[in-house]
């Protein structure tokens, strides 16, 4: 069985989680977000409420009793690599999770990159091999072998965020339910998720 590498490459480049919340904030201050597809006003806006959330989800997100045995029983050391985007409102909904889950245990060590600097990366890691969705969570071993991959969303978020688009609702409209649905669940699926990936 073929098992995909990264390039270490992309680790040793890769962000930690404050200097990229820094990034974050300091190109707000500017009237800038990170990326390079997108600009404009309304994306500034999505980049500044996003920036909001990550904040609230600092303070707030709580370890499950799951992901905390999860976390108990790992034995080898593994590396998250997240592509994110400051603009992108799924990242802003779980990449604080992930920070959280990485600074419970000394086992995984969390990196970010962007996407939009990053686009081999991205190519290599498309959503069902078409989609340049974020966020998009990259475990690797320190062989920087594959252990699995996350995102960009919970999957029961997913199958409605594909009918939402089969039915060509608008952005915005697509938007509000999506982070309704996050904060409703109260980062119950993404850790759910992640806690059986760290089981296999």
């Amino acid at each position: 069985m073929t098992v995909n590498k990264v390039d270490s490459i992309y680790v040793e480049e890769a962000m930690d989680y404050q200097q990229y919340r820094t990034l974050i904030d300091g190109l707000l201050k500017e009237g800038k977000t990170t990326g390079t597809i997108y600009s404009g006003p309304e994306i500034l806006e999505y980049a500044k409420l996003n920036a909001a959330r990550m904040s609230r989800l600092e303070k707030t997100v709580t370890l499950t009793p799951a992901m905390q045995d999860a976390l108990s029983k790992l034995t080898a050391h593994q590396t998250w690599l997240v592509l994110t985007e400051g603009w992108c409102g799924d990242a802003a909904q779980s990449v604080p999770i992930f920070n959280a889950i990485a600074n419970a245990t000394d086992k995984i060590t969390l990196r970010l990159l962007l996407r939009d600097e990053n686009p081999d990366l991205m190519q290599q890691y498309l959503y069902e091999g078409k989609s340049k969705s974020i966020p998009r969570l990259i475990a690797v071993n320190d062989e920087m072998e594959e252990r699995f991959v996350w995102g960009p969303r919970p999957v029961e978020l997913q199958a409605q965020f594909v009918e939402m688009q089969e039915k060509k609702m608008h952005y915005t409209q697509i938007a509000e339910v999506l982070h309704a649905w996050y904060a409703k669940d109260r980062t119950i699926s993404v850790q759910s998720e992640l806690a059986a990936l760290l089981r296999v």
